[in-house]
């Protein structure tokens, strides 16, 4: 007769491994590979380096402005952080799918460590965005016409707003034992940020979004911005600690340790919050009204053959470029307008805050032409247009008032020397048009053009160069007159004139 000896079953959860972080760090791996092979994840992130490409291989992007692009990185980073999210909250939600609860009681990882493996899965994707801010940012950095200084607390809202996310995710799987909480919750958000968007000028509930966009004016030198930048990252810091630990709260990890941490977490989300309470002024401060009214106390002045171009210290070295511009223009006009110094004067308007459009009022100063902090794409042909009208009229003010056949002159000088002057035609006028009346954007008012003055000019681009830079030349003093009819022009430059003389000039628009 044999005896049977049963030593009792210990029980479940009351020991551990030897090292029990070891299996929490598996788990993450395993959900982090879960997650980025998961399809909504792989298209976005496809989608996010491919409109990366976009952005730094498009032409009006050869001349970045970093203040901007550090900004410019946030937006996406959110649709990765969705997609991380939704995708957290399943893999939190997997075992209630599948009816596998119970078998996790025998297992050595208690639920507050999985919480953790799964907030910590999150990781990776937000490195993935790290890397593509830093390669976004890098490539425009490193752009020859590249100008500003970048900020790395910008730089970091996009990572920072993926891990968000991600540990939301893990918090809702654990406080919502449906999957479609998540995403009803999302949806709510939505609506709250769209429909229940506080005013404008309520900046510090503004800042409790992990992204604030504020756009809409000129680029800002980088020391006008005043946004709370660094203040915004502790906060956003705070906030993933705050939730990740709070998810870790409510999955039974209620130790002291947890409990402190929590408690230095929600402080150190105060302390962000508070910092960043101010918000970005919504209009004039000392330093930007100083900018505003009296640049001069603030530029530099470069001298570039026989013109002088005054810019803020971080636009110095796109002189250069304005310089290639005043000489092609001057080099097609007659007279003493041939030689003329000219100084070209960077301005801006930054009393009234990152989100205005400004317009900057034209200078009465003889030969002086205004550019702004934009360039490259329509902004080339746009300060084109200034320096002919200034080159023609004798200022600015005169020169957007013009309305007579002298726009024909200041068209023709701006564009015959293009590398494509009907594709630059088209970008300057306000409906894109080549043909008809049109309103012509400049750096500061608008300069309007009739339909005939429009025919004159776009057949004079489609002449040579030379053979219509020699008859202006020729006849400068006649083309540049407020007395020369629309006819007499027509003639001058041999294109045929319009059959209505009421339709000669701007001045009846």
């Amino acid at each position: 007769m044999s005896t049977v000896l049963e030593t009792p079953a210990r029980a479940a959860g009351t020991t551990h491994p030897p090292h029990p972080w070891a299996a929490v760090l598996a788990l993450a791996r395993f959900e982090a590979r879960e997650l980025r092979l998961n399809m909504s994840f792989l298209a976005l992130a496809v989608l996010y380096v491919i409109w990366i490409v976009w952005q730094a291989t498009r032409h009006q992007g050869d001349f970045p402005i970093l203040q901007n692009v550090d900004r410019g990185t946030q937006m996406m980073p959110v649709l990765i952080g969705l997609a991380v999210m939704l995708n957290v909250n399943r893999a939190v939600l997997r075992s209630r799918r599948r009816d596998t609860d119970r078998h996790f009681d025998v297992l050595v990882v208690e639920p507050w460590r999985r919480t953790v493996a799964h907030a910590l899965s999150a990781v990776p994707a937000a490195l993935f965005t790290a890397v593509c801010v830093t390669v976004q940012f890098t490539w425009a950095a490193l752009k020859p016409g590249a100008a500003g200084h970048g900020s790395p607390a910008e730089l970091a809202v996009g990572p920072l707003t993926v891990l968000l996310f991600g540990v939301l995710g893990a918090l809702f799987g654990r406080l919502f034992l449906s999957i479609l909480a998540a995403p009803i919750l999302l949806v709510l958000l939505f609506f709250a940020m769209v429909f229940l968007a506080p005013p404008a000028g309520n900046n510090w509930v503004n800042w409790l979004y992990p992204v604030v966009s504020e756009t809409g004016s000129d680029p800002f030198p980088s020391d006008l911005l005043e946004r709370p930048a660094a203040w915004h990252a502790l906060y956003l810091v705070g906030l993933v600690l705050l939730i990740a630990l709070l998810a870790v709260l409510v999955s039974g990890g209620r130790t002291t340790a947890v409990k402190a941490a929590v408690a230095g977490a929600l402080a150190l989300t105060l302390v962000g919050a508070v910092g960043q309470s101010s918000g970005t002024p919504a209009g004039s401060t000392p330093a930007r009204e100083r900018a505003s009214v009296t640049p001069e106390k603030i530029r530099k002045c470069i001298e570039h053959g026989r013109s002088t171009y005054c810019a803020f210290p971080e636009w110095t070295g796109r002189t250069a470029d304005w310089a290639a511009v005043v000489d092609r223009v001057q080099n097609l006009a007659g007279g003493r307008a041939g030689g003329e110094r000219l100084t070209v004067d960077q301005r801006i308007d930054a009393r009234y805050g990152l989100d205005s459009d400004t317009s900057l009022t034209p200078s009465t100063e003889p030969g002086h032409v205004t550019v702004r902090t934009d360039w490259g794409g329509n902004r080339i042909p746009e300060f084109a247009v200034a320096v002919a009208s200034v080159l023609v009229a004798g200022d600015e003010k005169a020169g957007t008032e013009v309305c007579d056949a002298r726009v024909v002159t200041i068209m023709w000088l701006a564009l015959g020397g293009a590398s494509d002057p009907m594709s630059a035609l088209s970008d300057l006028r306000l409906d894109d048009s080549v043909e008809g009346a049109a309103m012509v954007l400049l750096p500061t008012e608008s300069l309007a053009m009739s339909a005939e003055q429009t025919r004159i000019v776009a057949e004079l681009l489609k002449k040579p160069r030379y053979d219509v830079a020699g008859k202006v030349k020729a006849k400068w003093t006649e083309l540049t007159s407020p007395r020369t009819s629309m006819a007499r022009v027509a003639e001058i430059l041999g294109v045929p004139a319009g059959a209505k003389a009421a339709d000669g000039d701007a001045c009846a628009m």
